[in-house]
């Protein structure tokens, strides 16, 4: 067997692995498992070229004699040691998801001991069996726990892809781990014979003499079946965005749904709203107006059979003028209620005035008002929006909030007009009232789907005994100015 062929593809295995992960992880870092095989990328890479050297070596052989055997030696143990230590810190990373600090304080204990052990055998005894000697406690000491390590954080990412129902992908780990572990366990258990036990007795010779094939070979294998495994799991990335998009696509579409049944219902309550206002108007225009209107007239025709008597008449005509005050009375405070005429008259503020003094005679609630900014002369749109949604927050004042008291201020930007609406009253939990099944919170609902009609927002706050707070903000387009 041509063991410069076996060093060959040993190197092109393990840094082929590394080229993939580094790329894919680069593409994928917001995963947890692709941000752990970052270590085991640059394991592949400095290993993949440690294997190279070894194979250039073998090729020029004049190399490893003096002067050159003196520092090429050190460097070789050097890339072995490091490319170990990266292979642990994977390991580590895979097990206990460590931070860099926690991790760095564990390779600087590991590398202390490494480095105390190879100051030992250097100077236990002379070049170039100081070299071999140091090669196998590298791969004792390191590179044996750095593949310990690794299969079993291996077997535990194998475990998340199954939770995750991503079979395949934690098969490809489960071989990846057992790779891993046959490379440690016994790839690097056989190493070159030297004076660190127990590789007088389990050593490349021995592996050779017992199976016919050198310890390369297999560690070769091994290093194949593990970047196949590893490079066939990297796909797990993909299927992850791939499952998080049509996650984020169904709830897309499940929330579009939702909105479309809301807005559905809600249109079928403004229906509903608007044929009981009719029927209220109506039934006022039968039950008020229609009487006083029957009341005149019977009246004039009273009159007109009473001209022989002034007195009588002046007493019936006073009569008539206070049903035709009265009725002028009540048609004005119809129309007031259906839409005040101060909103187009004179503004927002002044349809508010006269709405907070209606609000404190007759609900006894006190309403600080304020503004900010002069008022522009805003579009019909806004202005309704803005006066109903004020409208809205108070009368919900009224119902739930359980106090007297209450602000409005209205804030005037070049850009956007906005209202905020704050009690002090018991609050409750805007989140759980607006997503129980049913949707009863229709005074919240109208709000926000008002402010969305002309590109607002309407933002409510509030926490069980911490009161409530309405924010409104609607931005003033140009061309949206009356």
């Amino acid at each position: 067997m041509d063991i410069i062929t076996v060093y060959f593809l040993y190197g092109l295995s393990f840094f082929s692995m590394g080229l993939a992960v580094m790329v894919e992880v680069g593409r994928s870092a917001k995963y947890d498992f692709a941000r752990a095989l970052r270590p085991l990328a640059a394991f592949g890479l400095i290993h993949g070229s440690h294997e190279w050297l070894e194979m250039s070596l073998l090729i020029h052989t004049h190399l490893q004699e003096p002067p050159f055997a003196a520092w090429i030696g050190p460097i070789r143990v050097f890339l072995l040691a490091v490319s170990f230590f990266f292979l642990l810190d994977f390991g580590t990373r895979l097990i206990a998801g460590a931070g860099l600090i926690t991790r760095l304080r564990l390779l600087a204990v590991v590398g202390t001991l490494w480095l105390a052990g190879l100051l030992w055998v250097f100077a236990a005894q002379p070049l170039p069996g100081a070299i071999i000697a140091a090669d196998v406690y590298t791969r004792y000491s390191l590179a044996i726990p750095g593949a310990a390590l690794t299969a079993w954080g291996l077997v535990l990412q194998q475990r998340k892809f199954y939770q995750a129902g991503m079979q395949s992908f934690g098969r490809d780990v489960t071989l990846a781990a057992l790779a891993f572990g046959l490379y440690g366990g016994i790839g690097q258990l056989f190493a070159a014979q030297s004076s660190i036990f127990p590789s007088q007795i389990l050593n490349s010779a021995v592996f050779l003499q017992w199976f016919g094939f050198p310890i390369q070979f297999f560690r070769s294998l091994m290093a194949w079946i593990a970047a196949i495994a590893i490079i066939r799991s990297l796909r797990s990335f993909e299927e992850h965005t791939n499952r998080q998009i049509e996650s984020l696509r169904e709830a897309q579409l499940a929330e579009r749904e939702r909105l479309e049944n809301l807005r559905g219902e809600l249109l079928r309550r403004t229906v509903r709203a608007q044929e009981a206002e009719r029927e209220r108007i109506a039934r006022e225009l039968h039950d008020e107006l229609g009487q006083r209107l029957t009341a005149i007239g019977l009246g004039l025709r009273a009159i007109s059979g009473n001209f022989s008597r002034p007195e009588r008449v002046r007493e019936q005509a006073r009569e008539l003028q206070a049903l035709v005050d009265g009725s002028f009375s009540g048609l004005q405070n119809l129309i007031t209620g259906l839409h005040p005429p101060q909103l187009d008259d004179f503004g927002v503020m002044a349809a508010l005035r006269w709405y907070l003094r209606e609000v404190g005679e007759r609900y006894s609630l006190a309403v600080e008002l304020t503004s900010q900014g002069d008022e522009p002369p805003l579009s019909v749109e806004v202005r309704v929006v803005l006066y109903r949604i004020v409208q809205e927050a108070l009368t919900n004042v009224i119902r739930h909030a359980g106090t007297d008291r209450a602000s409005v201020r209205i804030t005037f930007e070049a850009q956007q007009v906005s209202a905020w609406i704050s009690d002090q009253g018991r609050g409750f939990d805007p989140d759980a009232t607006l997503k129980q099944p049913g949707y009863p919170c229709w005074g919240l609902l109208g709000m926000i789907e008002r402010a969305a009609l002309v590109g607002g927002q309407c933002r409510v706050s509030s926490q069980p005994g911490a009161g409530t707070q309405v924010e409104v903000l609607i931005p003033i387009q140009r061309g949206e100015v009356a």
